[in-house]
């Protein structure tokens, strides 16, 4: 499943033509889980080259944590922490 087979209403992720809020892994270009229809746990994004984007964990659909954000070429943007 990739974010773009899902939905977002409200906040909330769904499978298309549903209203059953989403639980599974996401792949592709951004890779993690979703609960209950929201972000949780470790994620990876991916510029469309390929390259790292960005990694860092959701808790109940926040950023939360360390993040780590990185250019195209691989060499680090932005490195921050995010508190609850």
């Amino acid at each position: 499943m990739t974010i773009d087979d899902l939905v977002t209403r409200e906040g909330i992720y769904y499978q298309k033509f549903t209203d059953v809020p989403f639980n599974g892994k996401i792949t592709g270009r951004q890779q993690g889980s979703v609960k209950d229809g929201k972000r949780e746990g470790s994620w990876v994004f991916y510029h469309e080259s390929g390259q790292l984007g960005a990694k860092g964990a959701y808790k109940n659909g926040e950023m939360t944590g360390a993040w780590i954000w990185y250019h195209e070429d691989g060499t680090v943007d932005t490195k921050g922490t995010i508190v609850d």
